[in-house]
């Protein structure tokens, strides 16, 4: 089996061999960024230098650049059709009598192309028509030597085996448009909260870990070209692609969740029963929620000022469906709204116990997330990190100033300053290089993990595509811009390859998948329960939402909803 591709690979030239063909007039073969690659050519002499012969193999990292970048301007199939085409013409392997010295020495490095191709790029092999041009040109090379129809089933049965594991997704993936029903479930299976399942906060930090690599994990180097540009200007007018970045958009929908999911586990912090009035079991009603995850022209992100100031035009805002909370009145249950938006579960009022909110049990989970996001810091999960420094910096979490002034800030405060964007978030970056030295030299597996922030990634290769045009006035493909595109994503590869050294918690894990969490107005509501309105601005938005939950929740409002 061919061995992944280390960054070291992907961006290192390796042992130069002559090139097939010499760059056209107008090519720039000038200072060339790899041995023999010129730094701007026409995409037939790009995928030329593609093709091996008996006495040329391709460089790695031309083999990884151009494979990355050529789906902008060809589609995956109709480059390998034409790479199978090039082999047969150029070794004359539809003639009768083939030149089975020259065959045994082109034989494997045609095949050493296809393992690396699948290796890197499983998602573009599964197409029917694609597996029959690579059969077709190597059935023509097999009657030299029989091995190779042997590798060739080799190379087929790994990439079927890499093709299901892709396909089971994480929980959340799988799941991700199953409403989640509460009507029949009893109040004490309906809301539990982080703390009750999980009161460590390092452990706390390595499940997310848990979760980060094994969705990173799914995540093609693909998709990070496909999120951007639709279409060649020069090609078909149509399209090329089409839902080809939903694991990249899954990762995104998981950081506003963990988001929401902080903000929602310290708002909604409440005492035990209390009441004796309330015998019988509350009643739980559903409404029916709009589902959120649309796309949209700006990033979405939670009120931290650390992520809205990314302002990256990409794709993925998760638009939250409004969810409620009302008030408390004597003999009535309080109804809760809770949003799952981010993963597609509806919005449904929940049962809470009377009480007012206890701003020593807030500041006691407010801790326990300072030192979920510092142990995260010490792994190299940037991304968690970040997403628990966005949920405590809501405003709805920073408006509770009464529970802030219990909680030691002294932590969270350097956690953000690490995770300070001035300056283009240099702080970060410079901790990310360390994490990222440290994974290099790493004696042990927790040491080799470096976890981007993710959205932060997004934007520098986003500004990097939109920085550099695609092709030059002379129509050539720039392939300069495309080698530090292919470096940027080769290091992400690197670093998502790292196996967990995490045991899994399934029960932790499940939780973080598929616990309800609030949306924005249903976390203000929590908050103004918590801690009064303090101005008039905070009071009108408090009587506004209290109004719409209450008429949310009228008679037949539910059927109402339901059916929407």
């Amino acid at each position: 089996m061919p061995q992944t591709l280390s960054t070291s690979d992907m961006v290192t030239p390796s042992s130069p061999g002559p090139l097939p063909t010499k760059p056209t007039d107008g090519e720039q073969a000038h200072q060339p960024l790899l041995v023999g690659a010129p730094s701007s050519a026409s995409l037939d002499t790009l995928i030329q230098h593609l093709v091996p012969t008996a006495d040329y193999y391709p460089e790695k990292a031309y083999i990884f650049t151009f494979l990355l970048s050529s789906r902008l301007f060809i589609e995956p199939r109709e480059l390998l059709a034409r790479v199978c085409h090039l082999c047969i013409e150029q070794q004359q392997l539809d003639m009768p009598v083939l030149d089975k010295a020259r065959v045994r020495k082109f034989g494997p490095k045609l095949l050493q192309l296809l393992a690396e191709w699948m290796e890197t790029f499983p998602r573009d092999f599964q197409e029917e028509s694609t597996i029959g041009h690579m059969k077709d040109v190597v059935g023509r090379i097999a009657p030299c030597d029989e091995a190779y129809r042997r590798r060739m089933h080799q190379l087929l049965q790994a990439l079927h085996q890499k093709l299901a594991a892709l396909g089971q997704g994480p929980e959340s993936l799988l799941c991700a448009d199953k409403p989640i029903a509460y009507r029949t479930k009893t109040p004490a299976s309906i809301h539990r909260e982080l703390l009750g399942i999980c009161s460590d906060p390092y452990t706390l930090a390595q499940q997310l870990t848990h979760v980060e690599l094994e969705r990173l994990r799914h995540i093609g180097p693909e998709e990070f070209v496909q999120a951007f540009v639709n279409k060649d200007p020069l090609a078909s007018t149509k399209p090329c692609f089409s839902d080809k970045t939903k694991n990249l958009e899954a990762y995104v929908k998981w950081f506003n969740r963990l988001c929401y999911l902080v903000a929602t586990e310290i708002c909604m912090q409440r005492d035990p029963p209390l009441s004796p009035l309330s015998t019988s079991r509350p009643r739980v009603h559903m409404t029916q929620g709009k589902i959120g995850g649309s796309m949209c022209a700006r990033w979405s992100f939670p009120e931290a000022d650390a992520a809205t100031e990314l302002g990256c035009e990409v794709f993925m805002g998760v638009n939250t469906c409004d969810g409620e909370r009302g008030r408390s009145r004597p003999g009535q249950e309080e109804k809760l709204a809770c949003d799952a938006s981010a993963y597609g579960t509806v919005s449904c009022p929940l049962w809470c116990p009377h009480g007012p909110a206890k701003k020593k049990r807030r500041a006691q989970v407010m801790e326990f997330f300072i030192d979920a996001a510092r142990e995260c810091f010490n792994i190299g999960n940037f991304n968690s990190l970040m997403a628990i420094v966005s949920g405590m910096n809501m405003s709805p979490v920073s408006r509770l100033k009464k529970t802030w002034a219990k909680v030691k800030t002294a932590k969270f405060f350097i956690l953000e300053h690490q995770m300070d964007p001035t300056g283009n978030f240099c702080n970060y970056r410079t901790a990310l290089r360390g994490a990222a030295h440290r994974s290099l030299t790493a004696h042990s597996s927790r040491e080799k993990i470096v976890i981007p922030f993710f959205s932060l990634l997004i934007k520098d290769i986003y500004f990097l595509n939109e920085g550099c045009a695609n092709r030059l006035p002379n129509g050539h493909i720039n392939f300069e811009k495309f080698l530090e595109l292919a470096k940027q994503v080769g290091e992400f590869i690197t670093w998502k390859q790292v196996e967990c050294p995490f045991e899994q918690d399934p029960i932790i894990t499940h939780y973080l998948y598929t616990t309800p969490i609030f949306s924005e107005d249903g976390l203000y509501l929590a908050s103004y329960e918590s801690e009064s309105p303090e101005n008039h601005t905070e009071k009108e938005r408090w009587k506004t939402l209290r109004d719409q939950q209450e008429a949310l929740h009228q008679p037949g409002s539910w059927s109402k909803n339901h059916t929407e």
